[in-house]
């Protein structure tokens, strides 16, 4: 589980906190919730075979987390 939040730290800085430039911090939070959607349910994982960590999760009509909005 450490690797995994190591990675994740890793790539949000890489992709989001320094991926762009920012005027305000404000606007580096906005991008936040932007972000943290498409890294979940979107950017293709190498470790799960170039799936987004979102296909794991059972495709269940009673599962709330898999409903994309």
């Amino acid at each position: 589980m450490r690797r995994v939040m190591l990675r994740f730290i890793q790539s949000a800085l890489r992709e989001w906190a320094y991926g762009f430039t920012y005027q305000r911090s404000d606007q580096r939070t906005a991008a936040l919730d932007y972000w943290t959607h498409h890294y979940n349910w979107h950017r293709p994982h190498q470790g799960i075979k170039g799936l987004a960590p979102i296909s794991r999760l059972a495709q269940s009509h009673n599962n709330l987390l898999t409903l994309h909005s």
